[in-house]
């Protein structure tokens, strides 16, 4: 496992948030994006947590914002460089993003996300 301090790993989301395109960058709203350690064996890199917008009504309103959670040692212990860690945050960060567009795991994977 690869050693990427706390700063840096957020510092790789919010470069991977940065670089979503505009049109879909432009489109997340009321969306929280955190860091946790997670378990490193539990092999879980990220998760979305809400209503994704394919599924949202007319009546969808007041509610608190969706979380999408990315979980550094899981990702640190895939990884045996520093760049492998940017381009798998990079990937969970699209993944879970895609999850708020209401994009299933069989098609995100289908995309490489």
């Amino acid at each position: 496992m690869i050693e990427v301090t706390e700063e840096r790993f957020e510092e790789l989301v919010s470069d991977a948030l940065d670089a979503l395109p505009p049109e879909l960058g432009s489109r997340i709203e009321n969306v929280a994006v955190v860091v946790e350690d997670g378990t490193p064996e539990s092999g879980l890199l990220g998760l979305y947590e809400g209503v994704p917008l394919t599924h949202r009504t007319a009546g969808y309103s007041g509610v608190g914002p969706d979380r999408i959670t990315i979980f550094r040692l899981p990702i640190l212990t895939r990884s045996r460089t520093e760049a492998e860690v940017e381009a798998q945050v990079r990937q969970t960060v699209l993944h879970e993003v895609g999850h708020y567009f209401g994009i299933g795991d069989r098609r995100l994977r289908e995309l490489g996300w």
